[in-house]
């Protein structure tokens, strides 16, 4: 990808080197989008108590919020087209606005069409944002997509503590306050966001028949995964406040889960570019399952260890399995990243429904066991994933 693709700026300026401070920015856009977008886990206890609600529905409430992300693969093949940068700005002022509105719904389905409207909202940020993340990385896309990445683990990560700490200081009402960060940093960023260019009209068509067995050996992986990591983000803290912890230390298992998981986000990356990307993968989402299952057998301060090494884990496959995605796309990385990213989601989403079934039969922890089988069966999938298995050279 040329430098005149990458924004709107010189051939001139373009160095060997990703553009470090724009990956920056964009990693800042992603921080807000992401945390705005991925809140809710870290209040679901307030809002199903405040909302009367059976927690057989935090699957279902959940789903709500991530299915709309299902949508990547579309908004990505219409970026591709049209190129630019609204959807970047579209998706992030629409997650935050739409998640300012959690706290004022006063039933479930109010609240679904807000969460409905925020997936929407993810949808479009990410194929283009990745896209142009690429462009701003070079020669170093594993290592340049882990950089933006962080920015939403980050965000993922803080704000529902974040949320938690506005819930149990002044309620639900005030989650609005989270939205304000974004308000400002829009405008303030929109001349360094990257600029896609438009796809030619005669480009070569997207080969759909060369490209299914890859797709669907990655989609069946990052669903699973996805749904493992819907699973524990979305019932473990529902465990721990049942068993008497309060809101704040809930949330903090999402944090330290997903903040931690920032050095798999950024290690995975480098080392897929070193070793190769399968045999990343695969080691990656095999500790994973193996650390989810010692998770259930350990208590205290190891619990928490435990915890921050399976967030590692499970994200350094993230962004290796978004390069896969985009590389089986070279027509339209921006659908490729769509369906890496957003298609996987919304199949791991609508999957966290029948896991809230089991939820609703079952005891609470058995969910997680449950999740452990989910690993494994990814772990399987990591085997057929297309690429080779040795170190991805850059020409």
């Amino acid at each position: 990808m040329s430098a005149s693709e990458i924004a709107g700026r010189p051939v001139q300026d373009a160095a060997a080197h990703p553009h470090y401070a724009r990956l920056g920015g964009l990693g800042w856009l992603h921080f807000l989008n992401d945390g705005a977008a991925n809140y809710l886990p870290g209040v679901l206890p307030a809002v199903l108590i405040n909302l009367h609600l059976h927690v057989g529905l935090a699957g279902t409430v959940m789903a709500a919020l991530l299915i709309g992300q299902a949508l990547q693969a579309f908004t990505g093949w219409v970026a591709d087209r049209v190129g630019g940068r609204v959807f970047i700005v579209m998706g992030v002022l629409g997650s935050n606005l739409a998640g300012a509105l959690i706290g004022f719904a006063p039933s479930l389905w109010a609240l679904i069409p807000v969460l409905i409207v925020i997936g929407i909202s993810n949808a479009l940020f990410h194929p283009q944002a990745l896209a142009g993340a690429r462009a701003l990385s070079r020669g170093r896309q594993g290592f340049g997509l882990a950089l933006f990445l962080v920015g939403g683990e980050i965000g993922r990560g803080l704000w529902p503590l974040f949320a938690s700490l506005v819930v149990a200081g002044w309620g639900l009402h005030y989650l609005w306050l989270l939205a304000i960060p974004a308000l400002f940093s829009v405008p303030l960023l929109w001349n360094t966001l990257p600029v896609q260019p438009p796809r030619h009209p005669d480009a070569r068509p997207i080969a759909w028949s060369k490209h299914m067995g890859p797709l669907s050996a990655l989609v069946a992986f990052s669903s699973l995964r996805a749904l493992m990591i819907f699973g524990v983000v979305t019932y473990l803290p529902i465990i721990w406040h049942d068993s008497g912890h309060s809101l704040v230390e809930s949330s903090a298992l999402i944090s330290v889960l997903l903040v931690v998981g920032i050095i798999g986000n950024v290690g995975g990356g480098h080392l897929s570019d070193l070793f190769g990307r399968k045999r990343v993968v695969f080691t990656s989402i095999l500790a994973a399952t193996l650390l989810l299952a010692l998770f259930m057998f350990v208590g205290g301060l190891a619990q928490w260890f435990v915890l921050g090494l399976l967030g590692i884990a499970l994200f350094a496959t993230l962004p290796i399995s978004i390069v896969i995605g985009q590389d089986i796309f070279p027509e339209n990385r921006s659908m490729g990243s769509g369906i890496a990213l957003g298609v996987s989601n919304g199949l791991g989403a609508a999957a966290l429904i029948l896991l809230g079934l089991v939820a609703s039969h079952m005891e609470l922890a058995d969910v997680m066991w449950v999740l452990v089988g989910v690993g494994a069966a990814a772990t399987l999938f990591s085997l057929v994933l297309p690429g080779a298995v040795g170190p991805v050279r850059h020409h």
